[in-house]
């Protein structure tokens, strides 16, 4: 049979370039290594188990590979694993190999670090605590706080065994009720102090807090009423010039009430000569808070200084 060498010589030709050329681009790229910091997976988690504190969640690995495959690595491509299938309660110790790191093809690992990894775990646990609600602020002048209730009253948590047994209440976020004069009913969030317990229903909870008017009435009479806000040239007269302040609070506050701290005025702002009907009106003071003015009006005579 005769061989003739040059036939299909031009797909021969081809062959013979993209070898060459295939065996350029394998010998220009070199080998490299490169360190990485990469997430550590916990996987196979037992049952009735729960990790006390926090392991590592990340792990440095050096690996070797390609420059160019290297360089085109994303998130998530290199991903250390450890297999908890076999964990019991107490302080276990893990070894970290290069076999428990995935990787795409063409890289290698050569190292991980830290070589091994000691996890704590406990029997988990559930309990049932009270939530405890939180109040900031004082209510208005004369008013005082009355029941506190919370809906649900009570949280079911679980984690590990002995920081359900250490926990003793769920708090819940802070309600104001500064300045409030009337019930005041917020939907807050729900939390624990330790953060490796967590709750299972719900995570929010109705706090009503009781705004109550203060247990106790003063009178003080004979205040006078100052005129406010009286034009230059003119003068005025209140009828009549005087009135009383009943105001109510704690035994606490209306003891401790000086009754010159309460001021009753009216505002003649704007106002010329004339006869008007004016309300009376009370500065702010501390201590209890107004229930009404006796009169809660006065007639005010209002004349020129010529007259």
């Amino acid at each position: 049979m005769t061989i003739w060498p040059f036939r299909y010589a031009g797909l021969k030709v081809l062959s013979l370039g993209l070898a060459l050329l295939l065996w350029m681009l394998i010998s220009g790229d070199e080998t490299v290594e490169r360190g990485l910091r990469v997430p550590l997976e916990l996987q196979q988690f037992p049952p009735g188990l729960e990790l006390l504190g926090e392991p590592p969640t990340l792990v440095d690995v050096r690996l070797r590979g390609s420059s160019d495959t290297l360089s085109r690595l994303g998130p998530g491509d290199i991903v250390a694993v450890l297999d908890l299938r076999a964990a019991r309660p107490g302080r276990r110790l893990f070894q970290l190999a290069p076999e428990q790191v995935r990787t795409p093809f063409g890289v290698e690992v050569v190292q991980v670090t830290p070589a091994s990894v000691a996890i704590v775990f406990e029997s988990s646990a559930t309990a049932r605590l009270p939530v405890v609600p939180s109040v900031e602020g004082e209510p208005a002048a004369g008013y005082v706080i009355g029941a506190v209730t919370t809906d649900p009253s009570t949280v079911e948590v679980s984690g590990p065994a002995s920081l359900v047994k250490r926990a003793t209440e769920a708090l819940t976020e802070t309600v104001s009720i500064a300045g409030a004069s009337d019930h005041v009913l917020e939907n807050v969030a729900v939390g624990l102090d330790y953060p490796s317990l967590r709750l299972k229903s719900p995570r929010t909870a109705a706090v009503k807090v009781e705004i109550l008017p203060g247990p106790r009435e003063r009178v003080l009479r004979i205040r006078p009423v100052h005129l406010r806000h009286l034009e230059a040239n003119l003068t005025a007269r209140a009828i009549p010039p005087s009135v009383d302040v009943v105001v109510r609070g704690t035994s606490e506050g209306l003891s401790r009430l000086d009754p010159d701290d309460v001021v009753t005025f009216v505002d003649l702002d704007s106002l010329g000569a004339g006869e008007y009907t004016l309300s009376v009106q009370v500065d702010d003071f501390s201590g209890a808070g107004v229930v009404r003015v006796d009169p809660p009006a006065v007639q005010v005579q209002i004349t020129s200084a010529r007259d």
